[in-house]
């Protein structure tokens, strides 16, 4: 049975290539992104089996207007694919207003007022299914990547949420967490403006990691879009989907260490309640 997939930011990285195995699987796709013509020679080979939308994901009425023409022309949507986003690359000291701004509009804001602009026509339908493109760095952290985190963290919790709210109406959600994965990530990066203060620093050192190319991708973008899809298409996916044993491996020692941490407070739990007794 085929489907109808709605995704964002298809003009290269995973967005490209789950467009890209959709359409040769006999899905329809609606496709969004910046630069329309990124997909013309697709558009080229399947015809009708693509709609193509530009969209800046930074301007809600515009997200409003193409999610209701999109389901004008191409009818029940059964899954939407927030994808679009880039990562900002610097300490947080070394970011300009302007690309903090940047970054929060597109991958917080931008995938908040997409997934709030869908939901009304998810109920009218009686359901549907919505694929967050997060990373691990929604559970973890690296340093210069303070405000990408942001973003990520803060669309997680944001979904923890909504997911209960919609539940009812038969929407549920997706979050896939993939490691460093090999991509055109790197060469997206926005960068900050280097500081030497940073140099002999945990952000200095990655920087040069980065810069040689000794910062390790494992990811293989071909098995984790193929993973995805195998996770939308499933009838009831994990609300959070770790890919790559990278990401399995840190957000593993990442879960670990926080619950170690909260053991350990223990102590002053007891306290506080012998205090309280106390107080009475």
């Amino acid at each position: 049975m085929t489907k109808t997939w709605f995704i964002t930011g298809t003009s290269s990285g995973l967005g490209r290539l789950l467009t890209e195995r959709l359409l040769a699987r006999g899905d329809l796709v609606v496709a969004t992104l910046r630069q329309p013509e990124a997909l013309t020679s697709l558009a080229k080979q399947y015809g009708d089996q693509l709609h193509i939308f530009t969209l800046d994901v930074t301007e809600p009425q515009a997200i409003r207007s193409v999610v209701a023409e999109a389901f004008q022309r191409a009818g029940p949507i059964d899954v939407v694919v927030s994808n679009a986003g880039y990562a900002l690359f610097g300490a947080a000291e070394e970011a300009s207003d302007a690309q903090i701004e940047r970054q929060i509009a597109t991958n917080l804001m931008g995938s908040i007022q997409l997934i709030r602009a869908f939901l009304p026509h998810l109920r009218a339908q009686n359901g549907g299914r919505i694929v967050q493109l997060s990373s691990e760095g929604g559970q973890i952290a690296y340093p210069n990547f303070s405000l990408y985190h942001a973003t990520k963290w803060g669309i997680e919790g944001f979904i923890e949420s909504v997911a209960q709210e919609v539940a009812p109406f038969g929407i549920d959600f997706l979050i896939v967490e993939p490691g460093p994965t090999g991509t055109n990530f790197v060469e997206g990066l926005d960068r900050a403006q280097p500081m030497s203060c940073y140099e002999d620093t945990s952000a200095g050192e990655l920087r040069r990691a980065i810069a040689s190319g000794a910062f390790a991708i494992r990811g293989d973008a071909g098995r984790t879009v193929d993973a995805m899809i195998a996770a939308a298409d499933a009838v009831n996916p994990p609300l959070r989907l770790a890919l790559g044993s990278t990401a399995y491996t840190s957000i593993s020692q990442a879960l670990a260490n926080r619950q170690n941490q909260l053991e350990a407070q223990k102590k002053w739990h007891f306290l506080l309640i012998g205090m309280a007794q106390l107080n009475e």
